[in-house]
């Protein structure tokens, strides 16, 4: 007989980190950890290394066992999640006797909206706008830096760098931003390109916050690229054809930071997120015992 857990544990990993959270049956927070870059597609070795590390803190804090850890009913949203095969990498890699692995949408929509229908705009690292209506979800996005990722932290680090090569090329005038970053490189292109090739996404994106704040301050490199940037949000959300009730919330560590630069119709549907992705985590793993339990599991 499998017994109906008490425990719920959520997951959440991106390209800049991962976190735990372990809740009991009454939503109840137990303990908090966080832990390294947890992108599957980036590296999945070190993102189950990552996330093993930072359940383990998890579990320590709490003061769980393994066996107790296994009776609980887990959801991991994982960044960089494209397949059945890398979901199923990295749950039999887990503890847990219920574990289900997705990519971080499910769990960004469902920590931020909660029952609401509306439109998720999830930039960090990387991006993706989801909208939510019932039980359906239709997602923008998710690409990785490659293909896409635009407006992400990453995208924007990387579109910076170039601008950095064209000015350097005589093709476009320089700007503060610009130079600054020139700076950093020691005004050697040799270290820009050397940077450029060992990049990862999260490297790329400790750039964006400048290029942010530059473009709200007029740079003339800054702008464009952030109004590309925001062209293709609001192309998204436009798509999405959105009803009268639907709502819109900026999730993410640089999504808030697009408001301004979205179109005056999408700002007035502006709603602050009920929770985060890992909340979304734990709620998931909290509805995977309820169905079974609808459906007369025990």
């Amino acid at each position: 007989m499998t017994h109906t857990p008490t425990l719920f544990i959520g997951i959440d990993g991106g390209g800049t980190g991962c976190r735990v959270a372990i809740a009991d049956f009454d939503g109840n927070f137990i303990a908090t950890a966080q832990g390294g870059a947890a992108n599957f597609t980036s590296d999945p070795a070190r993102t189950v290394e990552n996330v093993l590390a930072a359940l383990n803190d998890t579990a320590k804090i709490a003061g769980l066992t393994q066996d107790v850890l296994k009776a609980a009913s887990a959801h991991l949203g994982i960044a960089g999640i494209v397949s059945p095969k890398d979901a199923k990498a990295i749950a039999e890699r887990m503890p847990f006797a219920r574990c289900a692995v997705t990519d971080d949408q499910p769990t960004s929509v469902a920590g931020a909206l909660g029952d609401r229908n509306g439109a998720v705009v999830a930039v960090g690292t990387g991006s993706f706008i989801a909208m939510k209506r019932g039980r359906d979800i239709r997602a923008i996005g998710g690409w990785g830096l490659r293909l896409g990722d635009q407006a992400s932290g990453a995208w924007l680090g990387q579109h910076i760098l170039q601008r950095c090569a064209m000015v350097r090329d005589g093709l476009a005038e320089t700007s503060g931003l610009v130079e600054r970053l020139w700076v950093k490189f020691g005004d050697d292109p040799s270290r820009l390109i050397a940077f450029a090739r060992r990049a990862s996404p999260a490297d790329f994106a400790e750039l964006a916050p400048e290029v942010l704040t530059s473009a709200e301050n007029g740079d003339r490199n800054a702008m464009p690229i952030v109004g590309e940037a925001a062209d293709y949000l609001n192309l998204c959300l436009t798509s999405l054809d959105l009803k009268d009730e639907d709502v819109v919330c900026l999730t993410g560590g640089l999504a808030p930071l697009y408001r301004p630069w979205l179109a005056s119709s999408f700002q007035a549907r502006i709603a602050e997120p009920r929770g985060t992705a890992l909340d979304g985590a734990l709620q998931l793993a909290r509805e995977t015992v309820q169905a079974e339990v609808s459906s007369g599991q025990k």
